[in-house]
Parts: structure tokens; C-alpha cells; sequence
């Protein structure tokens, strides 16, 4: 019994016309990964060289570099081709070191965290 099924070989046959690509890839959990499609497997997991994680806060973004990177399918929502003639990022956003993106990272959740707080406390008070 074979595990590929007839959606699935239109998967692999569009993986290979990515191989050796630049590609943005948007996992399940809402990270973003950059690199060179290298490899992939029967199950459509990928290998990507030169990887990074690209970190988005407001108008502030940071790539950490990852190095060579596996995702395994089940973990992929997206993957799409970067243009390499083009501006990867609009001329707003300002690239920052990793510490300063944690640091925004941080502000935004707490300030998402405090938001729904207030939000809660509003309800329960029967305040609109």
C-alpha cells in the first residue's frame, strides 16, 4: 500500500520546480522561515540551507539565522518564491538585533496580554 496519494504527487512535482529557490515558508504556529530549498522527502518535509526565522514586531524586523534547516509537512501552511529582483521588505521597516526584537516581542505580548485583561474586567463590570 502506498502512502502517496494522487493530491500528494502534484505536491512533490511542484516542490521540485522550487528546489535550489529562494522561498518563504509560514509554519503552523505563525513563523516565518527564509532559505534555499535544497531537499525533500516522499512525505514533503524540506531542507533549507541558509535558513533564518524572520521576526516581524510593528515596523522593526530581525532575520536569526538558523543554518540548515528540516520542516517536517505537517508543520507547513505556505510556502512561496521570493523574487530576488525585488525589495524583499518595504523601505519602512527597520532591521534590528535580536535583543531588540525579543525586547518588542515581549511589549507586544504584554501588551496583547494586558489588552485582553482590561477587556475581561470591562465585561465583567457590564462596562461597553
Amino acid at each position: 500500500m502506498s502512502r502517496i496519494g494522487h493530491d500528494d504527487s502534484f505536491l512533490y512535482t511542484s516542490l521540485a520546480t522550487y528546489l535550489g529557490k529562494k522561498l518563504v515558508v509560514l509554519l503552523g504556529d505563525g513563523r516565518h522561515r527564509l532559505g534555499l530549498l535544497r531537499s525533500f522527502d516522499q512525505f514533503a518535509s524540506i531542507v533549507l540551507e541558509g535558513a533564518c526565522e524572520r521576526v516581524i514586531v510593528g515596523d522593526l524586523y530581525c532575520d536569526i539565522p538558523l543554518g540548515l534547516n528540516i520542516i517536517r509537512r505537517e508543520n507547513v501552511v505556505l510556502i512561496g518564491e521570493m523574487d530576488m529582483e525585488k525589495e524583499e521588505l518595504p523601505s519602512h521597516m527597520t532591521a534590528v538585533s535580536t535583543v531588540e526584537i525579543k525586547r518588542a516581542q515581549k511589549a507586544e505580548r504584554d501588551a496583547t496580554y494586558l489588552k485582553g485583561s482590561m477587556k475581561n474586567i470591562m465585561e465583567f463590570l457590564g462596562i461597553d
